[in-house]
Parts: C-alpha cells; sequence; structure tokens
C-alpha cells in the first residue's frame, strides 16, 4: 500500500512539473525555429533577446511597480484591519471573516469584469484618465487584501492580549506599545503577507487584463506573444518568472516553519 501511494504521489509530481522542466530546459535549446521537441545544443542567446526587447521591458517594469505598490499597501491596509477585526466581538469577527473570504473564493473572471465596469464608472461620472496603471493597483490590492488579514490574524491571535495594555500601564504612548510590542509579534505575518500581495500581483492576469486599459503587464505580454507563436523567448520569460515566485514561496515557507518551531519551543 505504501508503495502503491509512493507511486501514485510520484505520478502527480511528474504531471504536475514536467511541463514546467521542459520549459526551462528548451529555454536553453539552440535553435533558430525554437523546436520544443529537437535539443540542438546550449544557448543564453533567448535570454539576450529577451532584455533587448524594449516592450517586455516596459511591461516588466510596470509589473514591478505596481507589485511593489500593491504588496506596501495591501499590507499596511490589511495590517489595520486584522487589528481591527480581531478586537471585534465574536459574531461580528465572524461577518468580516466571511466578507474578507469573499475576494479568494471568487472566480477571478467575476472579480475583473466587475472592477472595470466600476472603474469605467467611476471614469464616466468624476472624469480622469481611463483604465491604466491607478486602476490596475486598485485591483490589485482588492485581491491581495484578504491574504495579507489572513495571514497576520494567527500571530494576533498567539499574541497575549494583555501585553500592549501592560505596555501602556508601564509608561508607553498608545503608538509606542505598538510598535515596541504588538508590531515584533506580528511581524512574521505582516512578512508572510508583504510576499504572498508581491507574488499574487507579479503572477495575476486575469484581473489585471480586465483593468489594464492600454497599461501592459508581464503576464498579459505574454499572452500577446502566444497569440501570434509560442516563441522560445517565452519559454525564457516564463522560465524567470517561475524561477521568481519559486523563490518568493521558498521564502514564506521557510518563515512559516521558523515560526512553527518557535511556537513549539515556546
Amino acid at each position: 500500500m505504501k508503495i502503491a501511494s509512493k507511486i501514485y504521489s510520484a505520478l502527480i509530481f511528474i504531471f504536475l512539473y514536467a511541463p514546467i522542466l521542459v520549459l526551462v530546459v528548451f529555454s536553453f535549446n539552440d535553435t533558430e525555429t525554437g523546436s520544443r521537441t529537437i535539443w540542438s545544443g546550449f544557448t543564453l542567446k533567448w535570454y539576450k533577446m529577451l532584455f533587448e526587447d524594449r516592450l517586455l521591458l516596459e511591461a516588466l517594469t510596470n509589473t514591478l511597480i505596481i507589485a511593489v505598490i500593491t504588496a506596501v499597501i495591501s499590507t499596511a491596509l490589511g495590517t489595520m484591519a486584522a487589528i481591527g477585526i480581531n478586537a471585534m466581538n465574536k459574531r461580528t469577527k465572524k461577518v468580516m471573516l466571511t466578507v474578507t473570504n469573499l475576494p479568494m473564493v471568487n472566480p477571478e473572471i467575476v472579480t475583473g469584469v466587475s472592477l472595470m465596469l466600476l472603474f469605467v464608472f467611476f471614469v464616466q461620472v468624476f472624469g480622469g484618465k481611463s483604465l491604466g496603471m491607478v486602476s490596475l493597483i486598485a485591483a490589485h490590492i482588492t485581491f491581495c487584501l484578504p491574504y495579507v488579514i489572513l495571514n497576520v490574524l494567527p500571530k494576533l491571535r498567539q499574541m497575549n492580549p494583555n501585553l500592549y495594555e501592560a505596555a501602556q500601564d508601564l509608561g508607553c504612548t498608545p503608538f509606542k506599545a505598538f510598535y515596541k510590542v504588538v508590531l515584533p509579534e506580528i511581524l512574521p505575518g505582516i512578512t508572510t503577507g508583504f510576499i504572498m500581495s508581491l507574488t499574487l500581483s507579479i503572477d495575476d492576469f486575469v484581473i489585471s487584463y480586465f483593468t489594464s486599459g492600454t497599461t501592459q503587464t508581464l503576464p498579459i505580454y505574454i499572452y500577446s506573444m502566444t497569440r501570434k507563436r509560442v516563441s522560445p523567448e517565452i519559454n525564457a520569460l516564463s522560465t524567470l518568472l517561475f524561477a521568481v515566485i519559486l523563490v518568493l514561496l521558498i521564502i514564506v515557507n521557510v518563515r512559516n516553519s521558523k515560526d512553527k518551531k518557535e511556537g513549539k519551543a515556546n
């Protein structure tokens, strides 16, 4: 039975990761035709061509700017929201957690279309520019916010609720008590929420597609490239994206495992 379960697990992992492995390998394939079946030798020319593409670099810059701004704002708002939710009574807290979970379980295409209609409505009523960088950042904050809240809340629950009041009794101002006592306790959750927001923002396509207007992000640029033909440059670009997301996820998992060990030790 154990052997069968191991074989089954191995097949699942092969099914999930074999396409990615093929993509990574053939991003180094030295072929003029971009063949994905014949290995012609090792090369880095597709990566070189990738970074000589002005439109791609522009899309990459847009993606990084949006991701960083989204992560910073989502982390700040999500931390404040988590502190507020944690202070609520049981019934109100359940209602707020349900509302928080809605953007996560809602289909992305529904979220994308609804946000697009909302932004277009605001532009028509209040004037201003059409969809672009601002609408993208607002849309990304919308779906990143719940992840920050759900990462910070467990840390608030683990913390002794009397510490904050004790710090104030010892002479700290409310802000200083939060900065010196509460913030260090919930910092791992804040960091994890920030990294997840960054990862989700970089990776998002569906919501970005509906709310981007004329602004291109990296996933949208990749989609536009695949509509013509699958160039080896896409393999190189996808490999770099996969590597970045993998590194960020490893950091999140390492931090979570350290937090669990520290929790058990305490």
